[in-house]
């Protein structure tokens, strides 16, 4: 039997009378249907492959009412997009998932202004299901669309009361706690932080982390300054903390980028790490690795955590049971910073 050559695409016909079965049984087995004998299933795959017959798509979504394509939606701008080495970590995840499935993945950076087209795109059928990541305190539009699609959420959503909203997400309470306390056993004693945005879970909890680790040492918890996960957010708000208190020596920064922001404006005063202060950090990426000197941080599990997000929602998708909440375990990476 020999491939037909070009111009001349094999039917689903042709490869049912080279399997010598029915039309209908070869459709079974491109479906996907359990309703077929192992026997006429080897057979048809036997004749697929030597036809190099591909199944037409759009018929496929007729038969199955799937596009067989799901969305990663990012409630950002596409600058933070391209600049986070965290989105492209977890990206990595949901791709070397996907590309042992038929699905597609269409990417959809959605900030502010694009988040009300975003969400009618999602609810016109384009998609079997969404992943949402880095999302804000405004995400109940996203949480709500679990009423019309399958949605999982990489991060615990804000607006998570009520919604049944299914997550993958790490302890960032416990992560900051444990690795502030570094600096605690350093014996610092002027311990500041630089915040992620108020407006979201892992800005939030990271924050209180770092809060309880103090009260249990009996440190005031005054030195606070939020940043955006950016290295100039560091670098803002690592000016404020020194113009408070000039003798800082310790800093947990809720991000390995704002960190390296931190460090620019430390150096610029004459503050060496860790002679002078500690400074530690979240996420164990080049930022983290690369600083002078490399920094003491929470290793998070990213792609893990995108492969985790992708196998919940397709289970969603074919209506299994899967828990809600999905919690990924964090380490510490010590490098004498802090």
């Amino acid at each position: 039997m020999t491939r037909e050559q070009p111009g001349g695409a094999p039917t689903l016909e042709q490869v049912a009378k080279a399997a010598g079965v029915s039309r209908s049984t070869v459709s079974r087995v491109i479906n996907d249907s359990p309703k077929v004998t192992p026997e006429a299933l080897a057979a048809v795959k036997k004749a697929i492959d030597e036809l190099g017959y591909v199944p037409n798509r759009a018929a496929r979504i007729l038969a199955s009412r799937r596009t067989q394509s799901i969305a990663l939606v990012i409630p950002e701008n596409t600058a933070r997009f391209f600049a986070d080495p965290y989105f492209a970590t977890v990206v990595q995840g949901i791709a070397m998932y996907l590309s042992d499935t038929d699905y597609t993945l269409s990417l959809l950076i959605a900030a502010e202004k694009d988040g009300e087209k975003t969400r009618r795109y999602l609810q016109a059928g384009n998609v079997d299901g969404a992943l949402v990541l880095s999302h804000h305190s405004d995400d109940r539009s996203y949480t709500e669309l679990a009423r019309s699609i399958p949605v999982v959420f990489g991060g615990r959503p804000m607006s998570q009361e009520g919604s049944n909203a299914y997550y993958i997400d790490v302890d960032n309470v416990e992560a900051a706690r444990n690795v502030t306390r570094k600096l605690i056993q350093k014996g610092r004693r002027r311990i500041a932080t630089i915040a992620g945005p108020a407006d979201m879970s892992a800005g939030l909890d990271r924050l209180e982390g770092w809060r309880q680790a103090l009260d249990e040492a009996g440190i005031p918890t005054d030195l606070v300054e939020h940043g955006d996960f950016s290295p100039a957010g560091g670098e803002a708000a690592m000016r404020r903390l020194l113009a408070r208190a000039d003798d800082i020596d310790g800093v947990f920064a809720a991000s390995s980028l704002m960190a390296q922001g931190a460090l620019n404006v430390l150096r610029s005063h004459g503050k060496a790490v860790p002679h002078d202060l500690g400074l530690v950090t979240f996420d164990n990426d080049y930022a983290a690795e690369s600083s002078s000197p490399p920094l003491t941080t929470v290793e998070q599990p990213t792609v893990e955590q995108g492969r985790r997000m992708v196998d919940v929602l397709l289970h969603l998708i074919d209506g299994g049971t899967v828990p809600q909440i999905t919690m990924m375990p964090t380490r510490i990476i010590e490098r004498g910073s802090e």
